[in-house]
């Protein structure tokens, strides 16, 4: 027990230290957790064999990754995505399992292991990758949002690899646990019985196929059934409690108890994992699912990860070191040579074609976990395991310097855009229109509806060729380009227009539109949308004349319930909103001359200084807002009444 504590202190301490240091570089959790490791483990040697039970805790991260995941896929999601993610998504998949297989088998691997090293390479880092994508606003590209379907399509395709992998078995092959603690073959058997997580009991032991076939069957359509019925049951009665943890507990006997039947069955856990999820994703409880089971699966993935990082043996790195930085570089480059391919099957062009292309080019995290599993099913050698190991936590290390390069392509492509030649050019404008909408998300389709409405018509530009088409469904018309090409404003009738609305979700795309729309036009009307407070100084300064923050209105609308419902009258709420608006507006011309760009408003005295100063007038002015009101009450009831 004493040394449970021990191990137990050094990795929290050490997940709690290195974490946020890699988050900060810009690295990722998961690399975060996996250099944590390596810092405890083969630098510093803090931890040896991990503890028996940390190791479960560690399988345990990986189940509930998988469950997770499952319940992110709601079977009608799914089906509505199916085009994506088997066209795209499979094609990647297939195409680099193909490649990578036959490479392998070149540098004369066997067959078995080729394929299984084809599995592992495939994948990519679903964390990291979203992180970034995130970070960087690009989720909603083109270019994200394939990222996005073929990063889904791999995390499902996870599942059939685990499958497969015991089929691709050989024999006398040493073992890796999925925690990264190797097993010699012959001792495996005597260490599950030692530790007591042997499998005592199985419910197709000793059974014909047939009759283990219909087992699994029974078992597995028991499971579809009772998430579907008896599982709000099951919720609604845990919800009698009234207590966070009883909800907490129940979430988990769920999940566990699927993969426990999943292990009586002969299949593996993490299988189960994820079909209870899928069956749950349509529930009403799953979003208190995921809130319950999260902090868990974040904190016990992260010992899997640091295990893996652990048992990195950095003496086949310094044994072979030209060799793995070969792989590696070989690996980007093979991936990224497919995935180039792809762009042009499917249609993504510019920086779209290169943020696809260099984000999944790397190696992920999933593949730790097919590395742990095949060494456990003997499918690979230890000596293969641990290159394959260094091979993709190097290749994740290098992912930031992948984002690196597309912003610089990014940026070389913004500057000479008109002179490169394109698959998909954009639509021809054949009228003009004395309003021009950049961007037609959420955000201007408000705005469009509401001044077509009011009999004005509109020039529509947006670069997602989906919202355009949907746009046409509807009956509006919109025209496909990019609305921050000179070339397509000039066609859209920039010369004539009298207003310019710039509602682009791309924050910085926004503000190069309005500062090239402003230096081409003075006279023009321009009314811009926000992303935050900053924007507004971004845009101001690029020369809007309107600028609305996204979010603001409706924030103060829901500020506005908030007080009628804490015994405020309708009108004062409504004059502490208006008043809040007012202040909030003068506040902002106030403080635009003290902005400075490249500056965090934090590190700026006269901008803090004086925005604490503009707080207190606003606290001054609700409060006179609200005794006005009262004083007007009071008067009103003392006034004589006219009788008419």
């Amino acid at each position: 027990m004493e040394g449970f504590f021990d191990d137990a202190t050094i990795l929290l301490g050490a997940a709690v230290i290195g974490v946020p240091i890699a988050a900060r570089l810009g690295l990722g959790s998961v690399l975060g957790y996996l250099l944590a490791g390596i810092a405890i483990g083969p630098l510093l040697t803090l931890v040896g064999v991990e503890p028996e039970t940390l190791r479960h805790y560690a399988e345990f991260g990986v189940v509930m990754m998988l469950f997770l995941i499952g319940l992110e896929l709601e079977p009608r999601t799914l089906w509505a995505m199916r085009h994506t993610l088997i066209g795209l998504g499979g094609m990647q998949i297939a195409l680099t399992v193909a490649v990578v297989t036959a490479l392998s088998y070149l540098m004369g691997e066997s067959l078995n292991m080729s394929i299984a090293i084809g599995m592992i390479l495939a994948l990519s880092s679903t964390a990291i990758v979203l992180q970034t994508l995130s970070e960087k606003g690009l989720m909603k590209t083109p270019g994200g949002k394939a990222t996005f379907s073929v990063l889904l399509t791999q995390d499902i395709a996870v599942i059939p690899m685990l499958a497969l992998m015991p089929l691709l078995a050989m024999p006398a092959v040493p073992q890796l646990d999925p925690s990264g603690i190797i097993l010699r073959a012959g001792e495996a058997a005597a260490h599950a019985d030692e530790h007591g997580h042997g499998a005592h009991f199985s419910l197709i032991e000793g059974l014909a196929g047939w009759q283990a076939t219909m087992v699994i069957v029974t078992v597995i359509v028991t499971v579809i059934l009772a998430g579907m019925y008896l599982s709000p049951l099951l919720f609604r009665y845990a919800h009698m409690a009234k207590l966070r943890e009883i909800h907490t507990a129940t979430a988990l006997l769920v999940l566990f108890g699927i993969a426990y039947l999943m292990v009586l069955i002969g299949l593996s856990p993490a299988l189960g994992a994820f079909l209870g999820g899928v069956v749950l994703a349509s529930s009403e409880f799953r979003h208190e699912l995921e809130s319950n089971i999260e902090p868990f699966k974040g904190l016990l993935l992260g010992v899997f990860f640091m295990s893996v990082g652990a048992g990195i043996d950095f003496r086949v790195m310094f044994d072979d070191a030209a060799n793995i930085l070969g792989l590696t570089a070989l690996l980007v480059f093979v991936k990224a040579g497919i995935l180039l391919f792809l762009t042009r099957l499917f249609g993504l062009h510019k920086r779209d074609k290169w943020l696809f292309t260099l984000g999944l080019a790397q190696a992920g995290e999933f593949g730790f976990v097919l590395i742990s599993f095949s060494l456990q099913e003997n499918v690979l050698p230890e000596r293969l395991a641990q290159t394959l190991l260094l091979v993709v936590a190097l290749s994740m290390l290098i992912t930031p310097l992948l984002f690196i390069l597309y912003d610089w392509i990014s940026h070389h492509l913004g500057e000479h855009t008109e002179a490169t030649d394109v698959h998909r050019k954009h639509d021809e404008i054949d009228e003009d229109a004395p309003v021009i909408i950049a961007g037609i998300g959420r955000f201007g389709q408000v705005v469009n509806r509401m001044v077509e409405m009011a009999g004005l018509k509109c020039t529509v530009l947006d670069h997602d060729l989906a919202a355009i088409e949907l746009m046409r469904h509807f009956g509006f018309k919109a025209f496909y380009g990019d609305p921050t090409r000179p070339v397509l404003l000039h066609a859209a009738g920039l010369k004539t227009a009298r207003v310019l609305v710039a509602c682009l979700d791309d924050k910085h795309a926004s503000t190069r539109l309005v500062r090239y729309a402003r230096s081409q036009r003075p006279d023009l009307h321009i009314v811009a949308r926000a992303h935050d407070r900053v924007h507004v100084y971004e845009l101001y300064q690029a020369g809007a004349d309107d600028i609305v923050r996204e979010m603001f209105d409706s924030s103060l609308r829901a500020a506005r319930y908030v007080l009628e419902n804490m015994d405020f009258s309708e009108f004062e709420a409504n004059e502490m909103e208006r008043t809040f608006y007012k202040h909030d507006r003068m506040t902002l011309r106030e403080l635009a001359p003290l902005w400075e760009p490249g500056r965090a408003l934090k590190d700026n005295p006269a901008y803090l200084a004086r925005a604490r100063e503009l707080n207190k007038e606003l606290e001054t002015a609700l409060v006179a807002a609200v005794v006005d009101e009262e004083a007007e009450d009071k008067a009103t009831e003392t006034r004589p009444k006219t009788v008419e």
